[in-house]
């Protein structure tokens, strides 16, 4: 039996392709741009006959319909009118067979109302389940956040989950793998394991959701406060139909310095370079939002009505800048300056730079100058830690919040480690703000040097 899980970077999604035998495959929760997925089954001489679908996804945009429209593929999904466009819909009990494997479809909301499961029971393995394609229902140490359909039924959508898990996941026996659409470093789940394979013994003796009761669960889930990112909406909506094709090819997108100078003042600059780089110098006017990034805060910036022009280090990253945005629905790009704003520099175009400063240098700073240590990581990071005296807002909420903060004050930001604080500094750069430090390696630094923490709830 082939099998193949395919990680989207900076998303923390997962596909899978699973062979069916006859040389049949499917495809389970396929991203936008689906030719990693066409070259692994060309390679494999399997012919994909379903795109499966576990619900409709909101982080990021589906590569259903383009998946069909290549192979000829029919696109399974559940009964639920939540998803859309589907040739095949299954209930909860129902399957299908395809190939010489069996495929079993279980009903698990709670996550969102239509979400499904897919128990696999190869010909080889009898009446066991090999695994069992969670969706987000549960993933590896977590379970999908519960409050997207309606904040106010968090706690209701959560003991549904749970429900689901132990009713439907957990009689699928301790050897079932958990296949799960997304691992760590996704929006759709607070505490996702770093780890991708599980199975559904170890989660019985890991997993909260087995761990707890149903009402301490409940009450967990209800206390969970995760950003719901706005471009979560738009794909609400673009996902009812599987997901639309791909935009134009960058090639006739690659802008001269003169050209991007001319052109830029029609949108949104956004810088995909590091934050040291991103310091040193910058263009005015400009987000930085580093590469691997783009996919997780780029939909904090722009939104899919966005005109964008993107810097980036070298030619070939391009096409990864433009693919990262439009896997959230973001097609917008309207040309990309190449070799950064070395080439900007070059052409004699004025530049910009902020100051950056290290964890050790900040501390010596609390004590001895008038600064405002800036927290722009979650709500749940807060709460587990934070500087003593340090303001937070995250960063997706910054640009509405600019009134909260004096210009008139040293200020030095910091999240995990210095990614999304450059991010807050762009906004702060762009809104005039001057005085402005980018606290390098963040809390990872700060509580590694043994400098004050206060754990638990914020004070």
């Amino acid at each position: 039996m082939f099998f193949e899980r395919v990680k989207t970077a900076g998303l923390g999604h997962n596909a899978y392709i699973l062979g069916c035998g006859e040389g049949l495959a499917v495809v389970v929760d396929p991203r936008r741009d689906v030719a990693e997925y066409l070259q692994i089954a060309r390679e494999n001489n399997l012919s994909i006959a379903y795109c499966i679908e576990t619900h409709r996804q909101e982080d990021f945009e589906y590569g259903s319909a383009s998946l069909a429209e290549i192979t000829g593929a029919k696109i399974l999904a559940g009964k639920h009118p939540l998803f859309g466009r589907a040739d095949v819909r299954l209930g909860d009990g129902e399957e299908i067979k395809i190939g010489s494997t069996r495929l079993v479809a279980l009903a698990t909301p709670g996550h969102t109302p239509e979400s499904m499961c897919y128990a696999v029971y190869p010909q080889d393995a009898g009446e066991n389940c090999w695994g069992v394609f969670t969706g987000d229902t549960i993933f590896v140490g977590d379970t999908g956040r519960t409050d997207l359909s309606d904040r106010e039924q968090t706690a209701e959508n959560a003991g549904l989950l749970y429900d689901g898990v132990h009713q439907k996941l957990a009689p699928l026996g301790d050897q079932a793998l958990i296949l799960p659409a997304h691992g760590a470093g996704s929006a759709c789940g607070g505490n996702i394991s770093e780890r991708d394979d599980s199975t559904i013994g170890i989660e019985r003796g890991t997993n909260p959701v087995f761990k707890k009761s149903r009402e301490a669960f409940m009450q967990q889930k209800a206390s969970e406060n995760l950003p719901r990112p706005p471009y979560f909406s738009h794909m609400e909506v673009v996902n009812l139909e599987a997901g639309r094709p791909l935009p134009a090819p960058v090639g006739d997108r690659v802008l001269s310095p003169s050209e991007f100078k001319n052109r830029m003042k029609e949108g949104m600059v956004i810088d995909t370079r590091s934050p040291e780089a991103f310091a040193g110098s910058h263009i005015h006017g400009s987000y930085n939002v580093w590469l691997k990034g783009l996919s997780a805060f780029g939909g904090w910036i722009a939104d899919d009505k966005s005109s964008i022009f993107l810097i980036v280090d070298e030619p070939d990253q391009a096409p990864v800048a433009i693919a990262s945005l439009a896997r959230i629905g973001i097609d917008g790009v309207q040309g990309v300056l190449v070799k950064g704003v070395e080439a900007w520099r070059e052409a004699g175009f004025p530049i910009e730079a902020f100051g950056t400063t290290s964890a050790e240098e900040a501390s010596q700073w609390m004590k001895n100058r008038d600064i405002l240590v800036l927290d722009v990581r979650d709500d749940m990071e807060w709460e587990e830690k934070h500087i003593p005296g340090a303001q937070h807002v995250f960063v997706g909420d910054l640009e509405a919040n600019l009134q909260k903060l004096p210009k008139d004050r040293t200020i030095v930001a910091h999240c995990s480690v210095g990614h999304r604080s450059a991010v807050a500094m762009s906004i702060l750069r762009r809104n005039g703000f001057t005085d402005i430090y980018n606290m390098l390696g963040g809390i990872t630094a700060w509580e590694k040097l043994g400098l004050p923490l206060n754990k638990g709830a914020a004070n």
